[in-house]
């Protein structure tokens, strides 16, 4: 999966409150023919509402993309630029005490329906997002994270400039880009949901009516017109659109094709026009080799994978337990196995990868060194604990550990992983259920922690200060393995204590310094990343590896070739 920048981390794999399309990006002049693109998406979602644990994930983020009411992306260097369709400008910081933010509206701001952008719209996200039962019935909301929403103190508006002023105490270093994507409030309205700022069980009956009603409103390039929940979304250009550039397609398919394998050989034979494969197969890609009229572009970018446990689990909610479990894995074989010939980075930080100016490895400080692979060491500490080892690893109390691991169906690089992992736990006596996620269930598995250990992946941005609450704190919605230790929910709330990037990295890491020794989820890798198509029919395309929405993140600038 892909949890979103900004406001959540989108789940990649089989949780992306992540950036819209952008209009500022440079206008195109647009396409001079008809035509017609098919997209393919690498897996289903099974909600349409991207702000819920449900909906949080990197497939929904990027079929809404076209339209959505963002406030702006990373591009490829890693700056973040401004929507210009819905914002005159960049945020604009005008206090620190409280922490508020300006938001300039496009003086035309407005849906696909003629409606205006308006600061409703903002509050509707914030009552979703705010964790409150006196905003929201939190059963229906489930807010995919609520360390954005929760800090909002107040939302209003005057003469086109929506302010947002958080609560004292609170601050925040990515305050530019902290606001997740624009609902229509006035929709919501129009679908008899009138009292859904003061009445909670109203609110939340709309955010299930978003989960479960295809959109027809757009604040993006192109408007949907019809659209089938997990299967495909089609889009027209979006007529009110306030952007700069010039969407240059007649129509806009994005549908599913599951499997870098499928995606390949429905591109050589012409069903899809071009793809952002979740799952790097350099194999696939070879297969593209002599074909002129295709470009292959591989990059590094900002989904890593890893395997979470549940500590709900009998045998899991053992700390040794975990630690062993995770010291048995042999991290190396893995990227061995999976990315042979290819040069993949281990993931040693939950929050920075190797190439952030903030990296520091402390998966190598755990004792015993988790991804190590070391049989003798994870077996030695259980013996201390009171197991018996042996070929069946048995409790103190007797009784012999068997774990599911759950998987994304059809992903060959997390299929593969998980029998590694399962031979790998077999040399310490565990005995490893493998249990496939079926196409588009990601979401519903982890959202309900139906699993033992699970590999997915998280897709970020440049972004991270919403990381930590987002993985491990206690009321996260996101939090899938039930995570908690004494003193972890205050020092994540550390990271957001600062406007200085410098200082709340450093928090960050101090989290980090709680967590890895827990063992509660084992980074594994950064996972290279692709984007494939036929360059003799699309132009404009833009291979990015900071924007949760891949190429999609400028998708106003493609335009026929």
């Amino acid at each position: 999966m892909r949890p979103a920048r900004a406001t959540a981390l989108a789940v990649a794999g089989a949780a992306a409150l992540a950036a819209g399309a952008l209009g500022a990006c440079g206008g195109s002049d647009g396409g001079s023919g008809d035509s017609d693109v098919t997209w393919a998406i690498s897996s289903g979602w099974e909600s349409w509402n991207p702000n819920t644990s449900d909906g949080n994930n990197s497939y929904l983020n990027q079929v809404l993309t076209p339209a959505a009411a963002s406030f702006g992306d990373f591009n490829p260097d890693g700056d973040f630029v401004h929507n210009d369709a819905v914002l005159a400008k960049l945020p604009e910081l005008t206090s620190e005490a409280p922490l508020t933010v300006a938001y300039t509206l496009n003086e035309n701001a407005q849906w696909s329906d003629g409606e205006p952008i308006r600061a409703e719209d903002f509050i509707y996200i914030w009552y979703q997002m705010s964790g409150n039962a006196e905003f929201c019935n939190q059963e229906q909301c489930a807010p995919a994270t609520t360390d954005w929403g929760a800090n909002v103190a107040s939302i209003t508006e005057a003469d086109g400039v929506v302010t947002v002023t958080y609560i004292d105490g609170y601050l925040n270093p990515e305050w530019q880009f902290a606001f997740p994507n624009l609902m229509p409030s006035h929709i919501v309205e129009a679908n008899g949901f009138e009292d859904w700022q003061s009445d909670p069980a109203v609110m939340g009956a709309s955010a299930d009516w978003l989960g479960t009603t295809a959109p027809t409103w757009s604040a993006g390039p192109y408007t949907p017109t019809d659209a089938a929940v997990g299967d495909y979304i089609i889009y027209e250009p979006n007529e009110n659109y306030q952007g700069s550039a010039d969407p240059g397609l007649d129509k806009l398919t994005l549908r599913v094709v599951e499997g870098t394998d499928a995606i390949v050989t429905a591109l050589r034979n012409g069903e899809i026009d071009g793809s952002w494969p979740s799952e790097f197969s350099q194999e696939a890609l070879d297969e593209l080799d002599g074909n002129d009229a295709v470009s292959v572009n591989v990059y590094e970018g900002n989904v890593w994978l890893h395997i979470d446990a549940n500590t709900n689990n009998a045998f899991l909610s053992d700390q040794v337990l975990r630690q062993a479990v995770f010291t048995a894995i042999d991290n190396e074989e893995l990227i061995e196995r999976a990315y042979p010939d290819t040069e993949v980075a281990a993931r040693t930080n939950h929050f920075f990868g190797q190439n952030s100016q903030f990296h520091e490895d402390f998966l190598s400080q755990t004792d015993p060194q988790q991804g190590s692979g070391d049989a003798d060491a994870a077996n030695a500490a259980l013996a201390a604990a009171g197991y018996t080892t042996g070929d069946t690893l048995m409790t103190p109390d007797g009784e012999p550990v068997t774990l599911t691991f759950r998987y994304g169906d059809g992903d060959a690089t997390r299929t593969l992983i998980a029998e590694v992992v399962q031979s790998q736990l077999a040399e310490i006596g565990i005995d490893v259920t493998l249990t496939s996620i079926p196409d588009g269930q990601l979401g519903p598995v982890l959202s309900e922690a139906d699993f033992d250990l699970v590999i997915f992946g998280w897709s970020g941005t440049p972004a991270f200060t919403t990381a930590p609450f987002q993985y491990f704190g206690s009321d996260s919605g996101s939090n899938f393995g039930s995570y908690s230790l004494d003193g972890l929910d205050e020092a994540i709330a550390r990271v957001t204590s600062t406007t200085s990037l410098e200082e709340a990295a450093g928090f960050a890491n101090d989290v980090e310094a709680l967590v890895m020794p827990a063992a509660f989820t084992l980074p594994l890798l950064d996972e290279p990343q692709s984007t494939i198509y036929n360059q003799d029919l699309l132009a404009g395309v833009t291979p990015n590896g900071n924007s949760q929405s891949g190429p999609l993140w400028d998708v106003q600038n493609w335009k026929p070739a």
